[in-house]
């Protein structure tokens, strides 16, 4: 038995279950130590096969770390316990006070701890386009 089971909220491990069991995906935002992190939750197959996908096309090295990545997305399927440790997130946007979110551009893939988070809503926070 892990050291942080008491500190996980079990509704957000029922959803990364769910997620990883059935690749069930789900719009979220979650405070993690301050930050709020918005993004659409996913498989931790669907992380590692993302991953994997940006490096095979590189270099020896980066060939090397798809092959990696895409090891770990197929051991994630082989063993899933009934405990969940991390969650994955895409389309991933950080904010931190009142300034515009990090990294404000392209399709992030966020990994963070279960026992980090402090509270979750369902839904993402969008940025509002001003009209003129």
């Amino acid at each position: 038995m892990s050291s942080d089971t008491g500190t996980k909220d079990s509704i957000l491990e029922f959803f990364v279950q769910a997620s990883n069991r059935h690749h069930f995906s789900l719009d979220i935002t979650l405070n993690v130590k301050g930050a709020v992190i918005t993004g659409t939750l996913v498989s931790a197959k669907e992380y590692f096969d993302s991953l994997s996908e940006t490096f095979e096309d590189g270099s020896e090295v980066a060939q090397r770390l798809s092959e990696e990545l895409t090891k770990a997305s197929e051991s994630v399927e082989e063993n899933l316990s009934s405990e969940a440790h991390f969650i994955h997130l895409k389309n991933t946007k950080v904010y931190c006070g009142d300034s515009k979110p990090t990294p404000s551009k392209g399709k992030i893939m966020w990994r963070g701890k279960l026992s980090d988070v402090d509270g979750f809503f369902l839904g993402k926070i969008s940025e509002s386009k001003s009209s003129k």
